[in-house]
């Protein structure tokens, strides 16, 4: 997708996410054979359930119907949220993963796993999990001192209510 379309189409669909109360995370058109996708993904601090995709989904194909934005070939809208292993670019997406467990590429490099404890304008708060039966030490990490992070999937962590009974 060209950076002008791809512009177009965010100043066209932003306005009508943002009063769905949603943030317009990523737009993108793909060719599928001779047909077209349109993938947009949106967001909030308190999740995107389906009832609120389907709204905006449909919000979106009538704006979409109205304009030229996706020019005359068939395309189809998919609307979605980011996904379990989504990468952290801003701010936002930091606080919405705090008590994730995130796997960061250092700027220094090397990677660290550990868990978001608290976010800030600066950087993180960090509990990086103990090996072999060592304690989780708490870490802070600078923004300028992540290159990429990446939410984690955990299939065996154990609810902290759990851990306490």
């Amino acid at each position: 997708m060209s950076t002008t379309q791809s512009e177009r189409l965010r100043e066209l669909l932003e306005p009508l996410v943002t009063s769905q109360g949603l943030d317009l995370e990523e737009i993108a058109v793909d060719s599928v054979g001779r047909k077209r996708v349109l993938r947009v993904v949106v967001d909030s601090d308190t999740g995107a359930d389906l009832d609120r995709i389907a709204d905006v989904s449909r919000a979106l194909s009538a704006r979409l119907d109205e304009s030229d934005a996706m020019g005359e070939g068939e395309y189809t809208l998919e609307v979605g949220t980011p996904g379990a292993e989504r990468l952290l670019r801003e701010h936002r997406h930091y606080v919405r993963a705090t008590g994730r467990l995130v796997k960061f590429q250092l700027a220094e490099g090397g990677e660290l796993v550990a868990r978001i404890l608290e976010v800030d304008d600066e950087g993180l708060d960090l509990e990086v999990p103990g090996v072999k039966g060592r304690k989780a030490t708490t870490r802070r990490l600078g923004f300028p001192d992540v290159v990429k992070a990446r939410v984690q999937v955990e299939f065996n962590r154990k609810d902290q209510k759990e851990e306490g009974a």
